[in-house]
């Protein structure tokens, strides 16, 4: 019965959550009659986001950004639940990752809060249009999306220490500025942002994008935090991964009420995925960062591509 039951679930999550109920019954009952074990798919899940895990922290990007387009491109479950499941690994590690940073001032949370506002905000009108729209536009906006990231992967050269010399008038006076110490050098290193306005623009953006498509955002947050506003990389990856923890709650609590998140999908998943960030730590010590970031790239243009010719009906 326990049988029975998973598989159902599994075959079921081919079908789009607002798909009618006997439509659903129908393609899961067709589907445990001549598909593989119910467990077949949860363990190789598992597998798969162990890999992506090793291979998100030795490329220096979050699991979501990785997770969503790969896991829509070789597995056969409907892209709302990988797009529910997708935002619970960001929020699994941004959670995880969250306190340390707020005790070692890599966070800020004068620096966090205007743009997680903001930022959440829009994630839960992503997750509202995402949900909304039909399937083959937002897997092709997908596949566009991912490209573009991929692009950005490429031409963005991150600064250490941007010099800023004159923050704006909103960086004044919502105190965007603060201070952490360097343990490479034992200095401490003293900061504050500009164009304060610019980039809680673009973090409209950003959370639409977050939401729409259960990427995670810290792919665009850093550039933004980084280039745009000055903020030190340090401070700017740090706050992103605790911005994540805002941001993808609220997208996430749309589609957890809209039955997206199903179980069997999200669960192998985080655990995969916490267990290959854990494993790819100890690998980043003897192993070449740069060759794997080539790699990623690769793998994001590969299932951009894949995502946009399905969505227009060529391929898949």
């Amino acid at each position: 019965m326990v049988e029975k039951i998973s598989s159902l679930w599994i075959m079921a999550s081919t079908i789009s959550p607002s798909a009618a109920p006997d439509s659903v019954a129908t393609a899961a009952a067709a589907g445990v009659q001549g598909g593989p074990p119910w467990w077949v798919w949860p363990l190789t899940l598992f597998v798969f986001t162990i890999i992506l895990g090793i291979l998100a922290v030795l490329a220096g990007v979050g699991g979501g950004v990785l997770y969503v387009p790969l896991v829509s491109s070789f597995f056969p479950f409907h892209l709302d639940f990988v797009r529910g499941a997708g935002l619970l690994v960001a929020l699994s590690g941004a959670l995880a990752a969250g306190p340390g940073l707020l005790r070692k001032n890599l966070a800020n949370l004068r620096l966090t809060l205007p743009v997680a506002l903001i930022a959440s905000t829009c994630s839960i009108l992503g997750a509202f249009v995402g949900l909304a729209a039909p399937t083959w536009i937002v897997q092709t906006a997908m596949g566009v999306t991912i490209v573009l990231i991929a692009v950005l992967f490429i031409v963005s050269k991150n600064t250490e220490y941007p010099e800023v010399k004159n923050p704006d008038g909103l960086a004044k006076a919502l105190k965007m500025e603060g201070a952490y110490r360097e343990e490479s050098s034992g200095k401490v290193v003293n900061w504050q942002v500009s164009r304060a306005p610019q980039g809680m623009l673009l973090f409209v953006f950003i959370g639409v994008l977050a939401g729409m498509f259960g990427l995670g955002a810290g792919w665009a947050n850093v550039p933004v935090l980084n280039l745009l506003m000055g903020a030190p990389l340090k401070v700017a990856v740090g706050t992103s991964k605790f911005l994540l923890s805002v941001t993808d709650t609220s997208a996430a609590w749309i589609y957890l009420n809209q039955g997206c998140i199903i179980p069997l999908i999200a669960v192998p998943s985080i655990i995969g995925i916490m267990l290959g960030s854990f494993l790819g730590v100890k690998i980043l010590a003897v192993t070449r960062a740069s060759l794997v970031r080539y790699i990623v790239i690769g793998m994001l243009f590969f299932s951009g591509i894949s995502s946009i010719l399905k969505g227009l009906g060529i391929w898949g």
